[in-house]
């Protein structure tokens, strides 16, 4: 833990620039109405954003700006882990029909390092960055249920330590449900989730992608859950899902991820 306070108005302001990326071009209504944040705290974020060069403002909103590459100039994982599954996403998706995301660990969330989503309806797309909570998406439940005991107590430990999200389920129930997600071997998004991000239409299933005893991240596959329901999956996609799993640790493998 800390032995400080957060700096709040580093922490509005790093929130606003994130939006602005997810949303661009945004108004100052659309940030207001993502963060919550007042509009006149906005507006000076904003313009301090603008001074500093990570935004400009455009006729059609505000957007960021190039100078946003420099903030990832250190952290190459996200990349070289895209390239590697690149090929493996390709054949897994023209396999099975349906989108899938690889993520990796990103602190106290998932990041998606690929994906196999193509422009579309707005509820399949989803972008290379986007950090996905742990505990109700399926990709971050698979993780947190394989990873080792020393890095799940580090997780739930920054979990319970965040004021952002929904609340961790007691110790008992949530190491029942790891345990099954392990004995089953599969996870799967919680319907509290799906209702919030998509509307309840979508659900995914996700396996962990281990090789050698190394976990490297998860593999989701996500459905429409009037085309697809659990007991289905399992047994059409599930076989595939593992095998594609299987696939990606050995190229992370041997590319030195």
């Amino acid at each position: 833990m800390p032995s400080y306070q957060p700096v709040a108005a580093a922490l509005r302001g790093l929130e606003i620039l994130r939006q602005v990326n997810a949303l661009q071009p945004a108004s100052v209504k659309a940030l207001h109405q993502a963060t919550g944040i007042d509009k006149a705290t906005i507006v000076r974020m904003l313009e301090t954003l603008i001074h500093a060069g990570y935004v400009a403002q455009h006729p059609a909103g505000y957007q960021v700006t190039g100078r946003v590459l420099q903030l990832s100039a250190g952290f190459d994982l996200h990349q070289k882990a895209a390239q590697l599954a690149g090929p493996v996403m390709a054949r897994f998706r023209q396999a099975v029909g349906w989108p899938s995301d690889i993520a990796v660990r990103d602190g106290d969330a998932m990041i998606v390092v690929g994906t196999s989503r193509e422009p579309g309806p707005l509820s399949f797309n989803r972008r290379p960055g986007f950090r996905a909570p742990i505990p109700q998406t399926s990709i971050g439940k698979a993780y947190l249920a394989h990873c080792p005991d020393t890095e799940r107590a580090e997780i739930l430990a920054q979990l319970r330590a965040s004021a952002e999200g929904d609340p961790l389920p007691a110790d008992g129930v949530l190491d029942r449900m790891l345990a099954g997600i392990r004995e089953q071997g599969f996870a799967v998004m919680d319907d509290g989730y799906s209702e919030r991000e998509y509307g309840g239409t979508l659900w995914a299933m996700a396996v962990p992608v281990m090789a050698g005893g190394r976990l490297y991240g998860a593999l989701n596959i996500m459905m429409l859950r009037q085309a697809v329901t659990q007991d289905m999956a399992r047994e059409t996609y599930l076989p595939q899902l593992r095998a594609a799993a299987a696939e990606l640790a050995a190229a992370f493998r041997d590319g030195g991820l």
